[in-house]
């Protein structure tokens, strides 16, 4: 049996994700876990940079295409000028999270 993934959580029908972001990255993609345990996050590098909300954008652009949602079905909720977010998917038609959560067992950055 594996641990819980302490960096996401159901909240009715929707997913609430504990980010740690990574703008400027040569592209956009799962990097594993940033920190251990209860404070785990996923670590998300982005192919944008962090000026003028475009990190923040192409975050809510990548998770809406990940998850199969319309980009309206992905709010921010908190850390919207900080590395450390917090993203709710409404309804999510797809769940790689739970690829992404057996691949980052093991991984701590």
């Amino acid at each position: 049996m594996t641990a819980p993934a302490h960096w996401r959580r159901e909240d009715g029908g929707d997913l609430v994700l504990l980010l740690h972001v990574q703008p400027g990255a040569r592209r956009t993609a799962v990097a594993g876990l940033y920190g251990a345990g209860v404070e785990a996050r996923l670590k998300l590098a982005l192919a944008a940079p962090p000026v003028d909300g475009k990190a923040n954008a192409a975050l809510l652009r990548y998770l809406a295409a990940a998850f199969g949602v319309p980009q309206k079905s992905v709010t921010l909720e908190r850390g919207e000028a900080s590395r450390q977010k917090t993203v709710r998917i409404a309804r999510p038609a797809l769940r790689p999270d739970e690829s992404w959560a057996l691949a980052s067992e093991g991984e701590r950055r």
